[in-house]
């Protein structure tokens, strides 16, 4: 089997979950280490491995990190890249974060463009969060809490409000002590 032929193998039975979650922007999203982890089965069954490797560029002064990754079976290579911009005035990280995060996004999408990885549904690509949880907060000044303050203290379950609201550690700690 040539090596394209393996890496169309490896697009169609490669599967790599969403398994991180951006508690910020409310969605969930797969890492660079997600997809290298989901790789490792297929370089023993293909004989192939992968490799990334990371130059720094320049685009006016604005920092550039090209990732190319690499799928090899120790004679053919096929690669694919990635640029991402280093944001050297994000707020709340010091420099090798910024370096780091851009690196982590440049590989993450080399891979998706050497894997075919379609991010069309992926709310990292989107930047429109996903509806995890439709639960509205229930507040001291809301008169549900008033409802829920009786239920509870006419004998009803404190489960039956934790599954219809979120609570803060607060209310909660309110409403266990009437239940």
């Amino acid at each position: 089997m040539t090596l394209s032929e393996k890496l169309s193998k490896i697009q169609e039975e490669f599967k790599s979950k969403k398994s991180r979650f951006n508690s910020f922007g409310k969605y969930n999203f797969r890492s660079a280490e997600d997809i290298l982890e989901a790789l490792k089965p297929f370089n023993a069954k293909y004989g192939v491995y992968f490799t990334i490797s990371e130059t720094l560029e320049y685009l006016a002064v604005l920092p550039i990190i090209k990732s190319t990754a690499t799928i090899s079976d120790g004679e053919t290579k096929i690669k694919a890249s990635s640029i991402v911009g280093v944001d050297l005035n994000q707020k709340g990280m010091q420099t090798p974060q910024q370096f780091g995060s851009a690196s982590s996004y440049a590989k993450k999408y080399s891979l998706g463009n050497l894997l075919l990885i379609d991010d069309t549904q992926d709310s990292d690509a989107t930047n429109v969060p996903e509806k995890k949880d439709e639960k509205a907060w229930l507040n001291k000044t809301d008169p549900a809490y008033a409802k829920a303050l009786k239920y509870l203290a006419d004998g009803g379950n404190i489960k039956v409000i934790m599954d219809k609201y979120k609570l803060s550690t607060e209310v909660k700690n309110e409403l266990l002590k009437v239940n």
